[in-house]
């Protein structure tokens, strides 16, 4: 009697969770067919506070046309883009922020919306080997942020963003000097490594790139044609001097010595067989 007791309870709670939602669609559905905008603005504030973006959309998108100009719009558009940031449509909702930047730049939601549109990009962005076109745009749109909301509330989330998005950055190249190095292209990764401490002077990468540019011009100098070995072979030793001026006490020096040692035999080596040559 018992298991027929609660198999009864649940066979009426689901049957009332059905009609709820029968309910809840059948209320919905004369809304959104209703010629009242106002009704379907009450209702889509109403949607949006118990954040169901998707009926909020719904709603919105139908009385946009109607309510762009009046005082309502200014707040459609705004949640409308929120609508798109909470369903995770990020690059739309970056957009859409903008857009209401743009249209309402004297609103008191305007700095949010700046705000939202730097920081939808940035949520955009993926992990640091793939593309990071947006991590760069989300930068830039941060700094100018900040320059023109110094006092922002969302200033130290601002600053937060830009830093996140640089150490992505500082990966995505890192990654990329270490590709290089394993399929052996060796003068793409000390070039590379050479752009990576200009454009970040400050990263916590420069003690190991230091290091993998001397690894990576001691193995090009190993797979050149004798004529350029020499010139070569130098400028591991040059590489390695300018490590140990930047990084005296490296953890990575002792391997570096390595490189400068082997160098410094290849260099004899070749002075030895030029001699030899001249002399015959």
């Amino acid at each position: 009697m018992a298991l027929k007791a609660s198999s009864s309870v649940r066979n009426l709670t689901f049957l009332l969770v059905l009609s709820a939602i029968a309910l809840s669609c059948s209320k919905f559905r004369r809304i959104e067919r209703s010629e009242d905008w106002r009704l379907k603005y009450e209702a889509g504030q109403n949607y949006f506070k118990k954040k169901d973006y998707y009926h909020t959309s719904i709603l919105f998108e139908q009385i946009l046309p109607i309510v762009r100009g009046l005082p309502e719009g200014e707040k459609v558009e705004f949640y409308l883009a929120y609508c798109q940031y909470y369903q995770k449509t990020y690059l739309l909702a970056s957009n859409q922020f903008k857009v209401f930047y743009e249209t309402y730049g004297r609103s008191q939601l305007a700095e949010e919306a700046y705000f939202m549109y730097a920081y939808s990009l940035y949520i955009a962005s993926p992990d640091a080997q793939l593309d990071q076109k947006s991590s760069i745009e989300a930068m830039g749109a941060m700094q100018n942020f900040l320059n023109q909301f110094p006092g922002s509330q969302f200033s130290d989330k601002a600053a937060e963003v830009i830093t996140k998005s640089q150490e992505k950055l500082e990966k995505k190249e890192f990654d990329n000097a270490m590709l290089y190095l394993r399929m052996r292209y060796f003068q793409a990764a000390i070039i590379c490594i050479s752009n990576f401490r200009k454009t970040f002077p400050d990263s916590k990468f420069l003690e190991q790139m230091a290091y993998l540019k001397i690894e990576a011009q001691f193995k090009l100098a190993q797979q050149s044609i004798s004529s350029k070995q020499m010139e070569r072979y130098r400028s591991t030793l040059d590489f390695y001097q300018e490590m140990l001026d930047s990084f005296p006490n490296s953890s990575y020096l002792k391997d570096a010595q390595q490189f400068y040692t082997a160098s410094l035999n290849q260099i004899n080596l070749l002075k030895a067989k030029t001699n030899t040559k001249t002399l015959n």
